[in-house]
């Protein structure tokens, strides 16, 4: 299904103004976070122009608007409103020009005014928009901001992830959902995980039942959102199977096609898996900071080689 968001959350969370009462808003819905900036089009130039974009009218549009001859203008504005956007909002609290308003009462597209510059309501509707429409899937597991690492630990059910979580909380770390959460791809690099409004701060433990969080262990121990630098795959230990020891090489998860730095992590009685979670996310942190322990080792024990060869 196609994300969207209703015209109507737009205007009330910037407080714009409608110019064109006649026309339903309603039922106008987004669906592309891009801005455009109608300036080639203006010149008549609308070779890849996209049209579901929302059209923003500042200063310069406005300028070139007015050199242009009244029937030149009433062109202009005519070919722009029959493409049938989804809104053009006008930037600075600049008046519209009559012919604007008339073209978009006739093709029923709605003009919204911000006292806002331009550049600053562009930068700041798209980092929303963005955030709104970004894809998005719900899965199973735990979100915890472990030294500002956001970890989602991963593993089949009753293998003792909320357990973990409930530890690390203890520890003074953050819970941001339990069981499912909700992740947002806002960009190629960032994954956004966050939970479910009903089951916000909420942990589920097998043989005590339902756990608030917040209401244990105060407000510090919950987070809203937090973005996701590592996977955590809790699996019940297998003697057949090798597990890496050293961790020479990264391994990835790819959630809504991000790769993620995924840790697989065998568990068995007397494995402390809050304290091995929280290793990781340390461990994670110090390699995205340009050091990695298992590189260092090798390094020393192929020095300690040569030297030995030397002597």
């Amino acid at each position: 299904m196609t994300n969207s968001v209703a015209l109507c959350e737009i205007i009330e969370e910037y407080g714009l103004k409608v110019l064109t009462e006649d026309v339903d808003i309603k039922s106008k819905m987004i669906y592309n976070s891009e801005i455009n900036r109608p300036a080639l089009q203006l010149a008549g130039f609308y070779d890849y122009f996209d049209e579901d974009r929302i059209q923003l009218v500042g200063k310069v549009e406005t300028a070139y608007l007015l050199k242009i001859t009244p029937r030149q203008r009433r062109d202009t504005l005519e070919r722009l409103f029959k493409r049938k956007l989804p809104a053009v909002i006008i930037c600075r609290g600049i008046e519209p020009f009559p012919e604007m308003l008339k073209n978009a009462n006739e093709n029923g597209v709605p003009v919204l005014q911000s006292d806002e510059s331009t550049a600053n309501f562009m930068a700041e509707i798209m980092r929303w928009l963005h955030d709104k429409l970004a894809e998005k899937i719900m899965t199973h597991g735990v979100l915890v901001d472990i030294y500002g690492e956001g970890v989602l630990i991963m593993g089949e059910s009753g293998i003792g992830k909320s357990e973990a979580a409930l530890e690390l909380i203890q520890r003074g770390h953050r819970l941001v959902a339990d069981d499912s959460i909700i992740i947002k791809r806002v960009s190629s690099e960032t994954l956004i995980g966050s939970c479910p409004e009903v089951i916000q701060n909420f942990v589920e433990l097998r043989g005590i039942g339902i756990v608030d969080v917040r209401q244990l262990f105060g407000v510090q121990s919950i987070k809203a959102t937090q973005a996701i630098d590592l996977v955590i795959k809790l699996e019940s230990w297998d003697s057949s199977k090798f597990y890496d020891r050293l961790g020479m090489t990264e391994e990835y998860a790819e959630i809504l096609g991000n790769k993620i730095v995924c840790n697989h992590i065998p568990i068995r009685p007397g494995r402390n898996i809050a304290i091995i979670c929280e290793s990781a996310a340390i461990n994670n942190r110090q390699k995205k900071m340009g050091y990695n322990a298992a590189h260092v080792l090798s390094a020393r024990v192929l020095e300690n080689m040569n030297k030995k060869n030397n002597d």
